[in-house]
């Protein structure tokens, strides 16, 4: 499958780039804003290709030729309207109009209640929950999976999932939300789900195959 990754120069962008590009099944596409991270696509083995989410005019080029798409672009809190909510939503336009029918999208924990997070979050997540709602009324074969507060620590392959997730421990490992973002491409069991993801004790492929419920 080839597979183009918004945002991936990313945190957690990288790690989808590099996963799918050491995956067998799959070809990796790292779409960046301009040649100065060409370099660093390259290197984590895929191809660089221009385009920016928030300019719907460059996304055609960039998304041309490609069999699905993994949004994992993020604002890191300086634009969430224009980067986490029209950048998505320009990315769904974009794959509907090239016929690319499957979307994986980064989302985060609590965008269906951004009222109960702290209100610094709160337009960040209302973002988010606007874009999530885009792409569940397209006509893509979506995935859109909500992980808690991201880390830096090393993945550990083991997740849980769920449709309202305890909070008492809600962190993950970028690497790990990667993995399962890239798992999810091919499972048919995360086709049109929305659901939540933070570290757990079930491997990766076998949370996935029961998404709501592992």
């Amino acid at each position: 499958m080839d597979v183009l990754v918004a945002g991936a120069h990313g945190a957690v962008g990288q790690h989808v780039t590099r996963l799918l590009a050491e995956h067998d099944d799959h070809t990796a596409y790292g779409m960046v804003r301009n040649d100065a991270y060409d370099d660093d696509i390259a290197a984590l083995g895929a191809t660089p290709v221009r385009g920016d989410v928030t300019d719907r005019a460059s996304l055609d080029d960039a998304f041309a030729g490609v069999d699905a798409v993994i949004f994992a672009a993020g604002s890191g809190g300086e634009d969430v309207w224009g980067v986490d909510c029209e950048g998505a939503e320009n990315c769904v336009d974009a794959c509907e109009a090239l016929d690319i029918e499957r979307f994986v999208m980064l989302s985060a924990m609590n965008a269906d209640a951004p009222e109960e997070s702290p209100e610094a979050l709160r337009e960040y997540l209302r973002a988010k929950a606007d874009a999530d709602a885009y792409l569940r009324e397209s006509s893509l074969t979506y995935t859109i999976v909500r992980p808690g507060s991201l880390t830096d620590e090393p993945g550990t392959g083991r997740i849980r999932t769920g449709a309202d997730l305890d909070r008492s421990d809600a962190t993950i490992p970028r690497e790990d939300v990667a993995a399962a973002l890239v798992a999810a491409l091919q499972m048919a069991s995360t086709h049109d789900l929305t659901f939540e993801l933070l570290s757990g004790e079930t491997p990766i492929e076998r949370a996935l195959r029961s998404p709501l419920n592992a």
